[in-house]
């Protein structure tokens, strides 16, 4: 049997998977936390990372490796390669007015769409190389290079040889904005108009490309293991679900996302479609919020209750909760872009100042949320797929369908980012036109009739958010 290993170094956490290359059969699997907040030191996803492969028995036995990480984050090295100061990941929202200025400085939305794939907001790393060039100019002139989560990982899993070896793969460059997912080249003015100058940037490997080899002075007995490109989580989340032409893959974690396969780039001057690429050569346009799971979590805390048991609470509320509407911008919202929003609730009663209809609320307006985020897609998708922590949720399930006013089907629980980058680093070893195909179960189809009046109240509620 031939293993490969998979890892997603998430924004909460790092999980390693190893499967079978051939079947994708999960053989064992490990994990390890992240220290909470927006700004994170590396060197803690590197502590996580080497204690999640121990916990998963080390890799000794592995023939290939991939990480798939959390995208945007800003990791910014010097001359010799140290970090210079915390990464800023993307729900760090203090660069939304630098990302104005940027977007007003470059010609308008248009333009930007036009030579990134996507019109930048505070997410992307662009406006946090801008925002350290105006409040952190030292570290600015100090940064010799510029990468991403995944590629700072990976360029220390090969042991970290000079700053020409950093490497990335087009899924996660697309989320830079500062590399042309049509052209698939960089746009060195970009990058330079947000620093002040033009630093190193991670060469683009192809789908199938090698990025190196475990160095064996971090894993003595792990000398051979291929290093595959990596990519963006969401890019990876593709690949771990089996995304194929006709697919929307709604996926609630931290943030949620709402994406599809596509073999053209998009170039949305509204601002709410991300033009992605993905890790197989095609693209990925994906909408995204940043309020999906913790929403939950927000609303189990208020009520006193665990997630469990709001999920219970949220199946004895009626369907529309009686009028009641959270708009569950907690953090701010990037889609719509508006970072210094706050959440609400709308039309409380008292004929509805229960537990059940706030914890029905809590999860329609994050399934109303992502729904918006379908719609501005505009892709009538032959499957809806649900996935993620949040799509867990018995309530999520059940009630998704009446909000979405379709059918949604949910894959069988998995580490759907770890598990593609195990199916990038397997597909590294075939050397195929294709990702190996790995079978899986049959999604369950869940089906509820469409609350009538329900996207409407929310829509305005959130238009005065």
């Amino acid at each position: 049997m031939t293993l490969v290993a998979g890892i997603d170094s998430s924004t909460q956490s790092c999980k390693v998977v190893v499967r079978d290359a051939e079947t994708g059969a999960l053989v064992r699997e490990g994990r390890a936390p992240h220290p909470p907040g927006t700004e994170v030191h590396p060197d803690h996803w590197w502590t996580a990372l080497r204690q999640a492969i121990d916990e998963a028995g080390g890799l000794a036995d592995v023939a290939a490796l991939s990480v798939g990480a959390q995208q945007h984050g800003m990791v910014c090295l010097d001359e010799d390669g140290a970090v210079i100061r915390d990464a800023l990941l993307w729900n760090d929202t203090r660069s939304a007015r630098a990302a104005e200025e940027l977007v007003a400085e470059f010609g308008g939305p248009q333009a930007w769409a036009d030579a990134a794939g996507s019109v930048p907001v505070a997410s992307f790393t662009v406006t946090k190389l801008r925002w350290l060039a105006e409040h952190e100019p030292e570290n600015a002139r100090r940064t010799a290079a510029v990468c991403l989560p995944h590629d700072w990982l990976t360029w220390r899993l090969a042991g970290a040889k000079g700053l020409g070896a950093l490497t990335t793969d087009r899924g996660d460059a697309s989320g830079t904005g500062y590399w042309s997912p049509s052209a698939g080249t960089y746009r060195a003015d970009l990058l330079k108009l947000a620093l002040g100058h033009t630093p190193l940037v991670p060469r683009v490997l192809e789908p199938v490309g090698q990025a190196g080899v475990v160095d064996s002075g971090l894993f003595p007995d792990a000398a051979s293991v291929r290093l595959a490109p990596g990519t963006g989580d969401n890019m990876a989340a593709a690949l771990g679900v089996g995304l194929r032409p006709g697919d929307v893959v709604v996926s609630i974690g931290t943030s949620g996302t709402v994406f599809a396969c596509s073999g053209t780039s998009s170039h949305d001057a509204s601002g709410a479609i991300a033009g992605f690429a993905d890790a197989t050569g095609r693209f990925l346009p994906l909408v995204c919020t940043l309020n999906a799971a913790r929403v939950l979590d927000a609303a189990a805390a208020v009520l006193g209750v665990g997630v469990a048991e709001l999920s219970d609470l949220a199946l004895q509320g009626p369907p529309g909760a009686d009028g009641l509407v959270m708009v569950p911008y907690l953090e701010g919202e990037r889609t719509p872009n508006k970072p210094d929003a706050t959440g609400s609730v709308h039309g409380l009663r008292l004929s509805n100042a229960t537990p059940a209809h706030f914890a029905r609320a809590a999860v329609e307006g994050m399934l109303c949320g992502l729904a918006d985020g379908l719609d501005a897609l505009g892709v009538e998708p032959s499957r809806l797929l649900f996935i993620g922590g949040g799509a867990r949720s018995e309530a999520v399930r059940r009630i998704a369908p009446s909000v979405f006013g379709r059918p949604v089907l949910v894959p069988e629980p998995g580490e759907y980012v770890a598990d593609g980058a195990a199916r990038q680093a397997a597909w590294l070893l075939a050397g195929t036109a294709e990702p190996p195909v790995w079978g899986s179960g049959e999604p369950e189809a869940y089906e509820a009739d469409p609350v009538p009046g329900l996207r409407a109240r929310y829509t305005e509620a959130a238009a005065t958010a």
